[in-house]
């Protein structure tokens, strides 16, 4: 049997923590909260969960750190396969299993917002979406991986691709050195269609990545130096201003 573990990155995340939590424990039983330096009632709330596994950063090191030591910890923990998940209700845990039955035959499963089209009425927030497709098709483009969401960040990995990944973004970018190293390294990659959910449109990346054009330079920047150290040969980047005209 599968030996799976499931990951939550969270930072001041107590109104929707106890929900996500409960929910998720009703469908697997190791579930790993990484807490980023939370400063409002999330860890009071976590240590509410005893069955619940807890890393601890004192300060808010960033959601690429926090899932860089869920691998770590998922590998030196003996687990077979890794799932991340947000806690911002985005992602439903009962979709867990659906994405855990494609790692037979993928090394890593990422869900997609986007391989069913959205309905009408999906509230996307329009620069987020902008963004996301940019930075899609500018992968596709680069490393041929065919996917329709490169921002999602509920996913299924499997221990092999934990043991070989590295990640060195420790912000929002780390998803664009996975896909990177996917590419690198030849790793299956199946994607699964989740639900578009946003519950908090006000919901802020923080500081100057509020801007989409700042944000949107960050992500080629973190690109452009993976692709030159994983696959030097497709670094190809378009420039910002290249990018921001499309």
């Amino acid at each position: 049997m599968l030996r799976l573990l499931t990951a939550i990155p969270v930072h001041n995340e107590e109104k929707y923590l106890a929900g996500v939590l409960q929910e998720t424990l009703h469908v697997v039983p190791d579930v790993l909260v990484v807490d980023d330096g939370s400063t409002d009632r999330t860890p009071e709330l976590v240590r509410s969960f005893p069955q619940v596994r807890v890393l601890r950063h004192e300060r808010n090191e960033g959601y690429g750190a926090a899932l860089r030591d869920a691998f770590r910890y998922a590998v030196e923990h003996g687990y077979d396969a890794l799932v991340t998940m947000d806690c911002d209700r985005q992602h439903q845990p009962c979709l867990i299993p659906r994405l855990v039955r494609q790692l037979p035959e993928a090394d890593i499963v990422s869900g997609s917002r986007y391989l069913v089209p959205p309905p009408p009425d999906a509230r996307i927030p329009a620069e987020r979406r902008r963004i996301n497709q940019r930075i899609t098709r500018l992968l596709n483009e680069l490393l041929g991986l065919g996917i329709t969401d490169a921002f999602c960040g509920f996913k299924a990995y499997r221990r092999e691709v934990l043991e070989r990944i590295e990640i060195t973004d420790t912000g929002y970018a780390m998803p664009l050195e996975v896909w990177v190293q996917a590419a690198r390294y030849g790793w299956r990659i199946t994607e699964v269609s989740v639900p578009v959910i946003y519950l908090d449109e006000e919901r802020a990346f923080g500081g100057a990545l509020d801007d989409p054009n700042t944000r949107l330079r960050y992500y080629l920047d973190v690109l452009t130096a993976a692709l030159r150290r994983w696959c030097p040969e497709k670094l190809q980047v378009p420039s910002v201003s290249e990018v921001l005209a499309e």
